[in-house]
């Protein structure tokens, strides 16, 4: 019988890349309708309803990273708070859960950052996904990735020249993420360390040079040394 995974977030710019993967197991993609993660109970219910080996946690609150200094609360509530529901029903049910943090937990000054390094998050985004990693770590049966991702174009017309960072596109991530699930701890996971133009301009010749005036982290590079032997 293969096993199941639950991914959150399923109806997500991720989740749509990581439908296209070929798999063994069998993965549900619910909708925020069907899996409401600031309710641990319909959490719970659901979970041990669909009989789940894993979680692969997706769902929460994103982009634009502005909004997490406006909207507080909602970003309390869906990063940390949803994300602590997660990890409460999975540790009661014994489900492994695989958790999408960021790599602006780093400090973001000198770059190289390897997984035990010290955290300091850039902005209340990085802090809400920190506040989410304090939960699973809580719990053994769990993965974080702490990643760098986007969207497959680069959909913006500008770029930093002055922020260096580990871009690496959905759809590669995807390839990986079913050959690593069943390992535990922290991971890093992106691609090469380069800046944000230089990333940009290998896909879209025409794309603008800017530089970023503090609104992002100059370099929370990381080292993907541990990724490498895995894969």
């Amino acid at each position: 019988m293969k096993k199941k995974i639950v991914v959150t977030g399923g109806s997500g710019r991720f989740a749509s890349e990581l439908k296209k993967i070929k798999t063994n197991y069998k993965v549900i993609y619910p909708s925020k309708k069907h899996l409401d993660i600031t309710s641990y109970k319909k959490i719970k219910n659901y979970l041990k309803k669909n009989k789940a080996d894993y979680v692969i946690h997706l769902a929460g609150m994103s982009r634009p990273m502005k909004s997490h200094e406006k909207n507080l609360a909602q970003s309390i509530n869906l990063n940390i708070v949803g994300t602590s529901n997660l990890v409460r029903a999975c540790s009661e049910l014994n489900i492994k859960i695989i958790y999408f943090s960021t790599s602006y937990v780093y400090p973001g000054k000198k770059g190289n950052y390897n997984e035990l390094d010290p955290l300091l998050p850039w902005n209340n985004y990085a802090w809400s996904k920190l506040g989410g990693e304090c939960a699973v770590q809580m719990y053994k049966n769990s993965l974080i990735l702490r990643a760098c991702m986007t969207e497959k174009p680069f959909v913006h017309k500008k770029a930093f020249s002055n922020v260096k960072l580990n871009f690496i596109f959905h759809e590669e991530i995807a390839k990986i993420l079913f050959k690593i699930i069943n390992k535990k701890g922290i991971l890093n996971i992106g691609g090469k360390a380069r800046t944000v133009y230089n990333f940009a301009k290998k896909y879209n010749p025409k794309v603008k040079k800017i530089r970023s005036k503090g609104e992002f982290p100059p370099n929370p590079s990381m080292n993907l040394s541990k990724l490498k032997k895995i894969i």
